[in-house]
């Protein structure tokens, strides 16, 4: 077996949703759960299907996004990894109807940060390990950090 740390592109102002699911029709009811919650999300698509055909299938309503999120895809070559691109919104927004979708099994991360994925590869195939998310903490929380963590959820909307 080899490891591999794979770097995902984020796109300036984007963040990136991975996952895994299990069902072909991933890509569709994905796309649903998109643009049911927000009409002015832009996104892109990218699932890694893990029988038959074995085909990348994709979807989204921003072409960038979706390119992006293919190249991502193809960089992580797991089976059934999907990777959702998306700007003018927030994960937090849609994680929770994502979650509830019958065919995903787990969110590994959902993130404007760098992020490496780590990838285990057999005769088989690959499969997704784990998540490098940003960086290491490099101390404790002021109590000047706490005021200014509050104040930023009250600019984005997210706190009275």
């Amino acid at each position: 077996m080899e490891l591999k740390a794979v770097g995902m592109q984020i796109p300036e102002g984007c963040n990136l949703i991975l996952g895994q699911s299990h069902f072909i029709k991933t890509v569709e009811d994905l796309y649903k759960i998109m643009v049911n919650i927000s009409s002015q999300v832009k996104f892109g698509i990218a699932f890694c299907e893990a029988s038959g055909l074995c085909l990348l299938r994709t979807t989204g309503n921003d072409r960038t996004l979706e390119d992006t999120a293919i190249k991502n895809a193809l960089a992580i070559g797991a089976g059934h990894s999907f990777i959702i691109l998306l700007k003018e919104a927030y994960p937090i927004n849609f994680l929770n109807a994502i979650k509830q979708c019958p065919e995903v099994c787990t969110i590994f991360c959902a993130t404007a940060n760098p992020v490496e994925v780590i990838v285990a590869e057999t005769q088989q195939g690959r499969g997704i390990l784990g998540v490098i998310d940003g960086f290491s903490p490099k101390g404790l929380e002021t109590a000047e950090d706490v005021k200014i963590r509050q104040g930023f959820l009250r600019q984005i909307g997210y706190k009275l």
